[in-house]
């Protein structure tokens, strides 16, 4: 197997620390690269696609796979070139969640190097900026307003000290901001919330299943609308959403499309996100591309 691993040395946690240890070792097996800073990972995985691996594997959280994942877009026919391979090192790893690749670091490095090849939906994001037309790529998840904008606020020294405990702070200093009505359209559905979640697989946020009939192989996006992000909102979905990991279906509207747009009224923006990862503001476009990725299972 001709492999390349790429590494997050900011990746906290034990078993980024074990990682460390291994790397030795790896280097015997396999090409071993480290990220020095955000954006790293996409530019060292196009150059591994690039330089003919077979296996790009990602090490790190869902933010160093999502760079991953959209570095080996960024090559020609990079995601019919190499698999994809997952380390879950990082402070969220809800993709490797979905997966059931294992959390032992061991094990997950076995499925990463002899598991068996599977293909999964792909989500893309289409948005113009002051840069031109963008795509960022997606595995697991997408939205826009309320969980963006906390993802937009959250201090990247806090969650180095208190983890996803960051994302929490963020996220209640974002309820006192006005929320922006963010209209959602796809496959003839409209709905309209402060809150948009966009699934490809079924978890949000760790082990919450916010999108329960989700499918990776189905070729739909799973829309998720709150019609309310605000403390009255929190207050109807949040002790649910802890005790049973499930959102109240009373509380949200529900569609399924191959492509969905966002847009604000009254010339508004609101913040939007991939795979946790900030990405940009509205208007933007969610599609899939079904069965695109290439990506190793137990």
């Amino acid at each position: 197997m001709r492999a390349c691993v790429i590494f997050n040395p900011a990746a906290q946690g034990d078993k980024a620390a074990r990682f460390q240890t291994l790397l030795t070792a790896l280097g015997r097996e396999c090409a071993v690269r480290p990220t020095a800073a955000p954006g790293d990972a996409r530019v060292l995985a196009a150059a591994a696609v690039r330089e003919g691996f077979e296996d790009v594997i990602a090490a790190g959280g869902d933010g160093t796979i999502n760079e991953v994942l959209n570095g080996i877009g960024d090559a020609p026919e990079g995601f019919e070139r190499v698999r994809l391979g997952i380390l879950p090192l990082g402070t969220v790893n809800v993709f490797a969640l979905e997966l059931g690749i294992p959390t032992a670091l061991e094990a997950a490095w076995a499925v990463a190097r002899e598991g068996r090849e599977t293909r999964l939906d792909l989500g893309r994001a289409e948005l113009t900026d002051a840069r031109g037309p963008q795509r960022r790529y997606f595995a697991q998840m997408a939205g826009a307003g309320l969980d963006a904008r906390a993802i937009e606020r959250v201090s990247l020294p806090l969650k180095r000290k208190v983890g996803p405990l960051a994302y929490v702070w963020a996220g209640l200093q974002a309820l006192c901001e006005h929320q922006p009505l963010i209209e959602a359209r796809g496959d003839g559905h409209t709905a309209t919330g402060q809150l948009v979640l966009v699934g490809n697989g079924r978890l949000y946020g760790g082990r919450f299943e916010v999108f329960p009939d989700a499918d990776l192989r189905d070729g739909r996006l799973d829309v998720c609308v709150f019609p309310r992000a605000d403390w009255l909102g929190l207050a109807r979905c949040g002790l649910p959403l802890l005790v049973q990991q499930r959102v109240p279906e009373s509380a949200v509207r529900r569609f399924r499309a191959r492509e969905v747009r966002l847009e604000c009224a009254g010339g508004e923006t609101a913040a939007f996100e991939v795979d946790g990862e900030w990405a940009g503001r509205t208007p933007v476009t969610f599609a899939v591309e079904p069965q695109r990725l290439r990506v190793r299972v137990p």
